[in-house]
């Protein structure tokens, strides 16, 4: 079992799409990043696979900022103890709606419930596009793919050299940044179908790579496209960078953490 990396920093996005927050510690479950895209905007013109409104649509999604009411109750399941005791594939209780509450700063600055009519009627006026909007509420995270996605601080640094892009690791929205050392970039590709313990518990299995699209090319405080940012990942890297990850021993992970190979 040998060290290849550490977390460099773990994040998660409360409402798909919107902007998401550093954690200090965060619980890792079957289903998920606890409270990761618990929330998300349904909508009438996206495409019946994915049909959740992004800012692939609208890009100023990105500049909302979500936060949990209760910071404390959001933070890992009630039963947390239990939850560490039940068998692979059992999923831990989550908090009710009321202690998983969410605000969301508008980009003027005004403080919106999740829930408020006011947040889905200022997102709905960003066009036809948008359509008609439906909040969503899962306990289990609306992620396109897998739980949970990584991807190390030298794969977003290399691809800064390559576009000539000066890129924050925000862009690609990964739930686990990883600091992989010395590593190349695109390091984490080698460990597709192998097996990793983060910290003392938590174990997943790298089960492929991250598919890309529009929301890698927007500046995560801007919302500004870069274009040559997806271009470049097309072409050179088969329109992927990081990776999914299923979990297999779920636990609570922090940055700093070490990364085991396992298998």
């Amino acid at each position: 079992m040998s060290i290849v990396g550490q977390v460099e920093s773990l994040w998660r996005y409360p409402v798909k799409s919107m902007r998401g927050e550093p954690l200090r510690q965060a619980y890792i479950g079957y289903a998920g990043v606890y409270g990761d895209r618990l929330y998300a905007f349904h909508s009438t013109t996206a495409r019946p696979a994915l049909p959740y409104l992004t800012g692939r649509v609208l890009e100023a999604m990105l500049l909302y900022q979500p936060r949990f009411r209760y910071p404390d109750k959001a933070a890992h399941p009630p039963n947390l103890a239990e939850a560490h005791s039940l068998p692979p594939g059992a999923a831990p209780v989550y908090a009710g709606p009321a202690d998983l509450a969410v605000d969301v700063e508008t980009p003027d600055g005004d403080l919106l419930a999740i829930d408020s009519p006011a947040l889905a009627d200022r997102l709905g006026a960003g066009g036809d596009a948008v359509g008609t909007l439906t909040l969503l509420r899962s306990d289990r995270a609306m992620t396109d793919c897998r739980p949970v996605s990584l991807i190390s601080a030298q794969t977003v640094a290399a691809l800064g050299r390559e576009t000539g892009v000066a890129l924050d690791r925000r862009r690609f929205r990964a739930n686990i940044c990883l600091d992989l050392g010395g590593a190349a970039g695109f390091a984490e590709d080698a460990l597709l179908g192998r097996s990793l313990q983060i910290g003392g518990r938590v174990v997943v299995t790298v089960v492929e790579r991250d598919p890309r699209c529009k929301m890698i090319t927007l500046d995560p405080d801007t919302a500004q496209p870069s274009p040559e940012v997806l271009r470049t990942v097309a072409r050179a890297h088969d329109g992927k960078a990081g990776v999914y990850a299923a979990v297999l021993v779920d636990g609570t992970i922090r940055p700093g953490d070490a990364v085991r190979l396992l298998t």
